[in-house]
């Protein structure tokens, strides 16, 4: 039987924390920055964790 393969844009965009949690980095951070607030800015900076009810969709998609 085959290796499953790890699907590529989930390798890119989640890592894995020391206590199984999968951290993300949240979104509306790329482009059209001039409109948003500087605190809104700073706050989507930080990393994220996967909600609980996704957790199950992520994991699969990385193969964990």
């Amino acid at each position: 039987m085959p290796k499953v393969k790890t699907k590529s844009g989930a390798k890119k965009r989640f890592k894995l924390t020391g206590t199984g949690k999968i951290k993300r980095k949240h979104a509306f951070k790329s482009h059209i920055l001039t409109k948003k607030e500087t605190k809104q800015k700073r706050n989507l900076t930080q990393a994220g964790l996967v909600h609980k009810s996704d957790e199950k969709n992520v994991k699969a998609m990385l193969n964990i």
